[in-house]
């Protein structure tokens, strides 16, 4: 091999200030996405889509149709950002520099770094879990954590090179772990739900949907080392939705299986013959979703502290999501509050797209460490944030009685047709569309 064949192995950049090398084909974005896109977190979250809140089971149908239309649509949603990081080369905090000036875009910026730090536990959790699943609590839980957090931590010092591994061995290893568990499952009854309704038809598109946008705030940090938007966008709307719908797809068969019940899911694929060798690599593969979002906290500290090196904040978040995984057994009560944090990011992404797209962001965005702030566009943000909250104010107690009150008080009350993400991101869009529209004029 010549030099000029060899490939190009160059990585992320060290500080905010330097031009991101444009390495990543179609192939490796795709295979990123596909890896996230495929989630245990996935296979247990189905059961909202088959028994959505609040409304009677949907049939087999409604659940599949909710899940491929709220999957292709999140992830249209999250391939937006993804092309804006792939035409600037910013990573996705420093991109809002452009949207809002630097100072308003730590706002966001916290919100991430909480989340993605809240979520890479998460996935550290969730891993343990799989593995107790596996060995039947033979492997302590602190063993699995330390070794789930030092992987995922050497991965987001590598980042290049995490993406382009799972593109060359991951990736097959988990198309081939799905296919033999969706033959083996599809071998046995599906069995047939009774007295099911329509009816939570579209607070099911909303599940999936939202699991979709949750990688708006992450997207350009992947995408920006795209050599293309056009690459990036493709690669992130055919990778993460074949694999999150298939993933959906497994979960509902599982869950109806094990007798609708979510908390047994896990023992729908393990009951298979040789299925603990398969579900093994899908534990093994819940690692690039820790990597992800402790990555993404290094990047997203950097638009606070662009000369610090990428590589010490990637082990320092590394360390304390460890850290922080270490007690956790349960995680329901903080997912509540994650899933709020979350409902940030819906509005955020159409107040993106459009002032991006239709406004000044192509010609004159200023993404600078001195841009200079634009408050009004906090406007629709806030306006789609509030639409959010008003279908869907969440489960934490003190949070849902307020917005409670707002709905008695508006007027509003959500039914059959609602859809708070859908909502939220076109009123955002909207209020948005408006100001372009007035700053042309």
């Amino acid at each position: 091999m010549t030099i000029a064949e060899k490939p190009d192995r160059r990585e992320a950049p060290l500080v905010l200030d330097t031009q991101p090398p444009r390495t990543l084909g179609f192939t490796d974005q795709a295979a990123f996405w596909l890896n996230l896109g495929v989630s245990l977190i996935g296979f247990s979250g189905a059961a909202y889509v088959l028994f959505p809140t609040g409304n009677p089971p949907l049939p087999l149908a409604g659940a599949l149709l909710a899940t491929v239309l709220g999957t292709v649509v999140g992830a249209a949603m999250v391939a937006g950002p993804g092309a804006v990081g792939a035409r600037t080369g910013a990573p996705a905090m420093a991109v809002l520099r452009g949207l809002f000036g630097t100072r308003l875009s730590y706002l966001p910026t916290v919100a991430n770094i909480v989340q993605c730090i809240g979520w890479g536990v998460y996935e550290l959790t969730v891993i343990a879990l799989g593995v107790s699943a596996l060995t039947h609590d033979r492997v302590p839980h602190w063993v699995v954590i330390v070794a789930a957090g030092t992987l995922s931590t050497t991965m987001a010092i590598w980042p290049l090179s995490a993406v382009r591994a799972l593109r060359k061995y991951v990736s097959v290893a988990v198309a081939v772990a799905m296919l033999y568990f969706t033959i083996e499952l599809l071998r046995q009854p599906i069995p047939v739900q009774h007295d099911t309704s329509w009816s939570g038809f579209w607070p099911a598109v909303d599940t999936t949907l939202a699991v979709s946008i949750s990688f708006v705030p992450l997207a350009a940090d992947y995408t920006r080392h795209s050599r293309s938007a056009k690459t990036a966008a493709g690669a992130t709307v055919a990778g993460y939705s074949i694999a999150q719908v298939w993933c959906y797809l497994l979960g509902i068969i599982a869950i109806l299986q094990a007798g609708g019940n979510a908390d047994h899911v896990f023992d729908s694929f393990l009951g298979v013959t040789a299925g603990w060798l398969f579900f093994a690599v899908l534990v093994l593969r819940e690692s690039d979703q820790s990597f992800a979002n402790v990555y993404s906290t290094a990047m997203s500290i950097q638009n606070l502290l662009p000369r610090v090196d990428r590589r010490l904040l990637a082990g320092l978040v590394g360390v304390a999501v460890t850290l922080l995984a270490l007690p956790v057994r349960d995680f329901s009560s903080y997912a509540n509050f994650l899933y709020l944090i979350g409902s940030v990011f819906v509005p955020l992404c159409a107040v993106l797209i459009v002032d991006y797209f239709l406004g000044q962001g192509r010609r004159d965005w200023n993404l600078a460490q001195n841009a200079p702030a634009r408050p009004l566009m906090l406007l629709p943000w806030a306006v789609g944030f509030v639409v959010y909250q008003l279908f869907n104010p969440g489960s934490i107690s003190w949070w849902a009685t307020f917005w409670t009150w707002a709905q008695d008080a508006l007027g509003v009350h959500p039914g059959w047709w609602s859809s708070a993400s859908l909502y939220s991101f076109l009123a955002a869009a909207a209020v948005t569309a408006l100001l372009v529209r007035v700053r042309r004029g």
